[in-house]
């Protein structure tokens, strides 16, 4: 090669897991790359993973990290593939490694579309096969535009949906507000958990709470005009926003406001949905629902590649029969992620994956509670499944950090413990997540509640908390 030719470093040509951590240093600082929901310049601070095993990662000094939030909720299955899966990808990979979804229809899409078929409850049928939830949101929305000829799309304030355009009009939390904030067509709500008031009055009872905000959204309805919506988007179990889970009679209110009005009822369960939550689908957690449109992602492959699902009634799958959904991609329906999923979703049967999680969850919920005990930081917290999120206030009793505000030092300091105390995951304050990959075993799950206990001491220190000085304590290699 001569000097001008690209690509004429032969550290290239050395196979993929070859380069020392010198190399792969020298190379992040020369050949800078973007971040996405964070500044660029945090990139520094993110390790060099170059392995996984089971729950853990391993970065290129040879530390060892629990996964302590599946990465973003959807390393379902953990950082070791079934040898089903890998196989899945290789056959496909030999077979047919592409066909454009409207030139030819693969085998293992028609058995995708059967399995899931037979997962989905009531009469949900898939519909699409998109790479990403934002592309499966983007999907349902406009499946539920062209059905329903109406534009207004209603979602809560308190939700994520994507960051593609539509799906970030979608989006009610700080992260539309970086350009897609006036989209037409998007109608914000607020969901039963508004930060600064309490719907019914702070002295009202759950009953009383659920029926003031479901009087509420129908006021909203009403005035927006109900011949003008299409859908109400809604997590069925709200993620990054918190984990949030409906009060009793909040979804089937819901459902009844849609069947009322005539708008479709579209349920996001990108984060929740396979597994996560002990049921299949977290909208099975309330009984007697049954969405008309609901969009999935991250389980459905245990995220070893891009893919997603946007299903649908029957009702809506016939009405396009002779029409064109007007969504695509040129991916979708892409064969060799759609192996993969099809392998995934069978091992998540066959091993029964879901039982598996109703199984630990007591004694996840029991290690919830006991951090809420021992650490007065901690306000208040929910859990469902392998699912859990702390809130965090300050000695004053107030919220230190809104989500949208930069971190500060309390918390800089408090992810510095939990690295170091060996736990890697996703970080949105004033929340604690915890999410581990739901093959985590009973000494696996105790021994990560044992280590963001000793991380989250340094932040009822950092913020002010009359507690041990947790540098100068046992409690760990803090």
């Amino acid at each position: 090669m001569d000097e001008t030719t690209p690509g004429k470093d032969q550290a290239h040509f050395q196979p993929l897991g070859s380069w020392t951590s010198e190399q792969l240093n020298q190379s992040r600082a020369e050949n800078p790359f973007m971040m996405t929901w964070v500044p660029s310049s945090a990139r520094k601070n993110v390790p060099n993973m170059i392995r996984g095993e089971g729950v853990y990662l391993y970065d290129d000094k040879g530390n060892k990290y629990l996964d302590w939030t599946s990465q973003a909720v959807c390393s379902n299955l953990g950082h070791t593939l079934p040898d089903e899966v890998i196989h899945a990808a290789i056959h496909q990979l030999k077979a047919l490694p592409f066909t454009f979804g409207g030139i030819g229809i693969t085998e293992v899409r028609v058995r995708l579309n059967q399995l899931l078929s037979e997962i989905l409850p009531g009469d949900l049928r898939p519909a699409v096969f998109p790479s990403s939830g934002a592309e499966a949101n983007e999907a349902g929305i406009m499946m539920a535009r062209r059905y329903t000829g109406r534009q207004k799309v209603i979602s809560w304030y308190r939700s994520y949906h994507g960051a593609t355009g539509v799906a970030s009009g979608a989006t009610g939390d700080f992260r539309r507000w970086y350009g897609n904030d006036t989209l037409p067509g998007f109608v914000k709500a607020f969901n039963p958990f508004p930060l600064f008031f309490t719907p019914g009055g702070y002295d009202a009872t759950e009953e009383e709470r659920v029926e003031a905000a479901l009087t509420m959204l129908e006021e909203q309805i009403l005035n927006e005009g109900p011949e003008t919506i299409a859908s109400i988007v809604m997590e069925s179990i709200v993620g990054a926003g918190g984990c949030l889970i409906m009060p009793p009679g909040y979804m089937q209110g819901i459902r009844a406001i849609c069947d009322q009005y005539g708008i479709l009822m579209h349920v996001d369960e990108v984060m929740v949905g396979f597994g996560r939550t002990g049921k299949m689908f977290g909208f099975q957690n309330y009984p007697g629902v049954l969405p008309d449109i609901l969009s999935a992602a991250k389980g459905i492959s245990s995220a070893a590649v891009p893919l997603s699902m946007t299903a649908c009634s029957e009702e809506i799958m016939s009405f396009f029969e002779d029409k064109p959904l007007g969504w695509g991609s040129t991916y979708q329906a892409h064969p060799v992620a759609m192996a993969i999923a099809y392998e995934n979703l069978k091992y998540l049967l066959q091993n029964d994956i879901v039982g598996r999680v109703q199984r630990m969850a007591p004694l996840f919920a029991s290690g919830m509670e006991a951090l809420a005990e021992n650490h007065p930081c901690i306000k208040q917290y929910r859990h469902i499944g392998l699912f859990g999120c702390f809130d965090v206030h300050d000695p004053t009793g107030t919220i230190p950090k809104l989500q949208h505000e930069v971190a500060h030092p309390p918390f800089h300091k408090y992810r510095d413990a939990y690295q170091r105390n060996g736990l890697v995951g996703l970080h949105r304050y004033p929340h604690i997540h915890s999410a581990p990959p739901l093959i985590i075993t009973k000494d696996e799950l105790i021994d990560g509640f044992h280590r963001l206990d000793r991380s989250i001491h340094v932040l009822d220190f950092e913020l002010g908390f009359d507690v041990d000085n947790p540098y100068a304590s046992e409690r760990g290699p803090v």
